[in-house]
């Protein structure tokens, strides 16, 4: 472990080109997501600029954008931590989340043709993979395209604009109960994309409104004892 409590190899590069302070702020904003940084975990500005090989300027700026976004809190005195989120609002935006995503299996339901049927299927396949090796990293990233996937689908630009609002709040979620949803998320996904084949708006709209709902009690599932 490094210094600051990250893994050995968890430090994503800084891609080119684009300002510095953006590129430190993507760097930093997936590492909050995929809980590399936990909740509750101290920023060091000097020791995060020194894994990211850059100066403590554009660490301190995007720190900044972190804390106007709610991923970050600066405490007087104390420095940066990594934002806590309290179990309302995570019920908050899940429950958003379940309202945007069934009308978006809806719409997909309505409109996908066989390609994208085929796209989704073919998402599936690497999600499940991905759990029977019990990469946790890939089953998330795939999920988070999974749902990408039906919101393309949905061809409706301002859900989608919606959607990605949410998108990575819900992935920093999803990661905890990740392994504890494991093959029974796929099992879901495999039967709404069943739905969406058959143009069945109503069954596609039910599916995914449990499964997001699945999703939003095992989170808070989580933290009571003895689970």
């Amino acid at each position: 472990m490094l210094s600051t409590g990250l893994p050995q190899g968890a430090v994503p590069k800084l891609e080119r080109p684009g300002p510095l302070r953006d590129r430190v702020y993507e760097a930093l904003l997936e590492l909050i997501t995929t809980r590399a940084l936990g909740p509750g975990q101290h920023l060091v500005e000097s020791e995060l600029a020194g894994h990211l090989g850059v100066s403590r300027q554009p660490v301190r700026e995007a720190l900044q954008r972190l804390n106007s976004e709610g991923w970050v809190d600066l405490r007087p005195a104390q420095g940066a931590f990594v934002h806590e989120p309290t179990e309302a609002e995570a019920d908050q935006l899940l429950t958003v989340r379940t309202l945007l995503e069934a009308e978006a299996a809806r719409l997909a339901a309505a409109g996908a043709g066989d390609a994208g049927v085929a796209a989704l299927e073919e998402l599936c396949a690497e999600g499940e993979r991905a759990v029977a090796a019990d990469d946790v990293d890939a089953a998330v990233a795939l999920n988070a395209r999974f749902h990408a996937k039906v919101m393309e689908l949905a061809g409706n630009a301002v859900l989608a604009e919606l959607a990605a609002q949410v998108d990575r709040r819900v992935r920093w979620y999803y990661t905890p109960v990740a392994r504890q949803r494991g093959r029974q998320s796929w099992v879901e996904h495999r039967e709404l994309i069943a739905a969406i084949a058959d143009r069945d708006e109503q069954r596609a709209t039910r599916l995914m409104r449990e499964h997001t709902e699945h999703t939003r009690r095992s989170y808070h599932a989580r933290a009571e004892p003895g689970s």
